[in-house]
């Protein structure tokens, strides 16, 4: 008797699959995208909803209370990006603004908008 096969759906909505096991940019590489870092700056809540829409959520995702963390860890998770959920609350939580800039470097990168 054989076992049945369980696959993944692939990550392939979310741009390239790159299995790196860290983030592209470092958490204080703002200046690397300036725009990304104006809006940032500016208005990090917006930016995290562009972030998340871009990602394929709803943009709501990044006005909701813990919405910029559940992205992280899924985005970790896509990308095959080392870490673990609580170091994805405490950066989200002690290093909001500098982290959602990063995340919105991740997906631009990994869409080839960069």
């Amino acid at each position: 008797m054989s076992s049945p096969v369980v696959t993944q759906p692939a990550a392939g909505s979310y741009g390239t699959n790159v299995q790196t096991g860290e983030w592209s940019t470092g958490l204080c590489s703002c200046f690397s995208d300036l725009l990304v870092c104006a809006i940032g700056c500016c208005c990090p809540i917006a930016l995290s909803c562009y972030t998340a829409h871009k990602y394929g959520e709803n943009c709501c995702l990044g006005c909701l209370p813990g919405g910029s963390t559940a992205m992280r860890t899924h985005m970790r998770l896509t990308y095959g990006i080392q870490g673990t959920i609580i170091n994805d609350a405490l950066m989200t939580f002690c290093c909001g603004t500098f982290e959602v800039c990063r995340m919105a470097r991740e997906i631009r990168i990994r869409n080839g908008e960069v």
